[in-house]
C-alpha cells in the first residue's frame, strides 16, 4: 500500500545539479527523502527518474507538493541550468512556486557549524567563496557575500573560530590555510552541495513570501560572466 501524507505537512521538492553530482530530495517538515548519484554529465538524463522515484516512495504526486527548490549556483554553468530548467518546467506544469537556493549556503547548511567558510572549485585556479554564521532560528547570516576569487585573494574575516569546507578547500588546502592561518579552526573535506540541504533551506524560506519566486523569474546565479574566456582574457 502506498503511503499517504496529510495535506497539512509542508512538502518541498528540491533539485541540485551544480557539480558532478546529481541529487533530488523531498522535505516533509523535517523528514527527508534524498537520492544522489555521481552523474558526471548525465544530470539531464537521471534527474527526472530520481524525482519519479522519490514521489513513488512517498506516495505523492506533483500536485501535492507545496514548492520546488533548486540549487541556483554558483557552480557548473551547464549544471545549474539543468536544475533551473527542470524546476521551472515542473513548477509551470503544476502551478507551484519556486525557490532559488544558493549552493554555497547549502554547503554551510550541510556542515551545520556556527561559522562556516565555503569555497567551491570554480576552475581557472579560482573559487566561489562565501562565509556564513548561523542564527538561533536556524537561518544563516551572510558574513562575506558570495564572490569569485583566487584562493590567495579570498575575503578576509574577523574571528578565529571558522570552519572551512567545500571542494575549494579540497583543492587549495595549503593556499587557504596559509591565507586564513589561525582563523581556521578546522577544515572538512569531501563536502559538496546536495538537494537534501537545498530542500531544508527552501522549506525555511517558504514561510517568507519574498523568498518565493514566480517560475518565470527563476534564474541561475552566475558569479563568472565571461565563462568562455581564459583567465588572462578576463
Amino acid at each position: 500500500m502506498q503511503r499517504t501524507l496529510s495535506d497539512t505537512i509542508v512538502k518541498i521538492l528540491a533539485l541540485e545539479t551544480s557539480t558532478e553530482f546529481c541529487s533530488a530530495a523531498l522535505d516533509l517538515e523535517g523528514q527527508s527523502f534524498h537520492k544522489e548519484e555521481l552523474a558526471e554529465r548525465r544530470h539531464s538524463e537521471i534527474l527526472l527518474p530520481m524525482i519519479d522515484a522519490l514521489l513513488s516512495e512517498t506516495g505523492l504526486n506533483l500536485q501535492q507538493i507545496d514548492a520546488i527548490g533548486f540549487g541556483a549556483g554558483p557552480g557548473s554553468f551547464t549544471g545549474v541550468r539543468v536544475a533551473c530548467g527542470v524546476a521551472q518546467g515542473l513548477a509551470y506544469a503544476s502551478e507551484l512556486p519556486i525557490l532559488a537556493i544558493n549552493t554555497l549556503e547549502a554547503v554551510a547548511q550541510q556542515l551545520g557549524k556556527p561559522n562556516i567558510i565555503v569555497a567551491l572549485d570554480a576552475r581557472m585556479n579560482e573559487i566561489y567563496h562565501a562565509a556564513y554564521s548561523k542564527y538561533a532560528n536556524h537561518e544563516w547570516k551572510i558574513i562575506s557575500e558570495p564572490t569569485l576569487c583566487s584562493p590567495t585573494h579570498a575575503p578576509l574575516l574577523e574571528g578565529n573560530d571558522w570552519i572551512g569546507c567545500g571542494s575549494g578547500f579540497d583543492l587549495y588546502t595549503q593556499q587557504l590555510s596559509e591565507h586564513y592561518q589561525e582563523q581556521l579552526h578546522a577544515i572538512h573535506t569531501g563536502i559538496h552541495p546536495r538537494a537534501k540541504e537545498i530542500a531544508q533551506l527552501a522549506a525555511l524560506k517558504f514561510a517568507s513570501s519574498p523568498s518565493v519566486t514566480d517560475p518565470i523569474n527563476a534564474a541561475p546565479i552566475y558569479l563568472r560572466n565571461k565563462v568562455a574566456l581564459k583567465e588572462s582574457e578576463r
